[in-house]
């Protein structure tokens, strides 16, 4: 859990980080729910709403980064607190891309819904329900400072992975089957690896909280041992 201190606007300063960040944090995932919906929906008019909305989420990155470089020069942190910050630095980094990519998927919406739907869209609403849940709960075992939580994010992009694999071969097929779909299933390519990338941040976050944890850095997976 999060360490408390006798310094009471040093306190102030890390809980105005976490609270920033789980901020940033939740507009990055209401901009992935919002850019899949405008998806499903055909609503294009909320696509642009997403694209207008992330200059909200590279704001709080600025304001975070700020905040952090405030507490390395005024508070001079040690230890713990310190791989805290350099933590934080390196995922509001991740949840900026998040926000990008969920960008990308709106703009692709925006350019499938001039066409007619491709089928269903197979398994990619439940792919981006997979990678929105791991981006809350990297960011909840962030603030948490649980690596067990981390854990459970790292242990669940195989399942995220094998379900984009999954959806890429299936529009594969219905560009095989007939020419006219290559376009269409094109885009939703991209969407869906958005979606695994999106999943990929989420465990550089997951990563980070162990390293913030334990000290150890486990981003590469010859370091990786999740029982140690």
């Amino acid at each position: 859990m999060p360490s408390t201190h006798t310094d009471k606007a040093f306190e102030a300063d890390l809980r105005d980080l976490r609270e920033k960040l789980l901020a940033m944090g939740a507009k990055v995932e209401n901009l992935i729910v919002q850019s899949m919906k405008a998806l499903t929906d055909r609503d294009s008019a909320l696509a642009e709403k997403v694209v207008a909305a992330d200059k909200d989420v590279n704001r709080l990155e600025v304001d975070i980064d700020e905040l952090c470089r405030k507490i390395l020069a005024l508070r001079q942190p040690a230890a713990s607190d310190l791989r805290l910050i350099t933590t934080a630095l390196k995922i509001v980094t991740d949840l900026e891309r998040i926000g990008d990519l969920a960008v990308n998927i709106a703009e692709r919406s925006m350019d499938l819904n001039q066409a007619p739907p491709l089928a269903p869209y197979v398994d990619t609403p439940r792919l981006a329900e997979l990678a929105q849940r791991q981006v809350r709960m990297s960011l909840d075992a962030f603030v948490s400072g649980d690596v067990a939580k981390a854990e459970e994010v790292l242990r669940g992009d195989d399942l995220l992975d094998a379900l984009f694999l999954k959806i890429f071969n299936e529009l594969l097929a219905y560009m095989m089957e007939d020419s006219r779909n290559i376009r269409r299933a094109t885009a939703l390519m991209f969407i869906a690896k958005h979606l695994e990338r999106i999943g990929d941040h989420a465990l550089n976050v997951a990563e980070m909280v162990v390293y913030m944890v334990r000290g150890k850095d486990i981003r590469h997976p010859r370091s990786r041992n999740l029982a140690e």
